[in-house]
């Protein structure tokens, strides 16, 4: 039934040769934006990837998720990665975002810090999540990554960089 005050939801059947009505459904649920480090998995340099793709799983033991496409060239490098962090952006950080998505300029001039498991650290993000690999599963186009916080670090300032109908913005809360 149609309460008149809203347009009318359209009902679709997901269709692989043609998702874009899907992905445009997909994008009415507003995420955050992180971006995922790693070291290569050859032991080349550092690799990111930017990932809306993020949630808690556990308070105990401290386990978090995110999904890698497997058709992403850094697919194999985060796969097979046994420690990563995870990074989530502030509002006004979309150009960091940018470096890490589909040929961005990822870590060329840019600067950051190893831990001591050797995964990139950026600085100045919202909070970050220091992972090892805890498991991996197949979910159709992606492998889902369960890591394990090993460590986190959190800033009491600042607002989340928020993606939503395939676009930047902030959150804004009601009043």
């Amino acid at each position: 039934m149609h309460d008149g005050k809203t347009a009318p939801m359209a009902e679709h059947i997901p269709d692989p040769e043609n998702p874009r009505d899907y992905r445009d459904a997909l994008g009415r649920f507003a995420t955050g934006v992180t971006i995922v480090t790693a070291q290569e998995a050859d032991g080349g340099g550092p690799v990111g990837i930017t990932v809306n793709s993020f949630a808690s799983v556990s308070l105990d033991p401290a386990l978090v998720l995110w999904s890698a496409a497997r058709s992403s060239l850094r697919h194999a490098h985060f796969s097979g990665a046994q420690a990563y962090a995870i990074h989530v952006l502030a509002a006004g950080q979309a150009g960091l975002a940018a470096r890490f998505a589909k040929r961005g300029q990822g870590f060329d001039g840019l600067e950051y810090e190893l831990n001591d498991q050797g995964v990139p650290l950026l600085p100045n993000t919202l909070a970050r999540f220091e992972c090892l690999a805890e498991a991996r599963h197949e979910g159709g186009d992606h492998t889902i990554i369960i890591g394990r916080v090993i460590r986190f670090s959190a800033r009491n300032d600042g607002e989340p960089l928020v993606f939503a109908h395939g676009q930047y913005g902030r959150f804004v809360p009601e009043t």
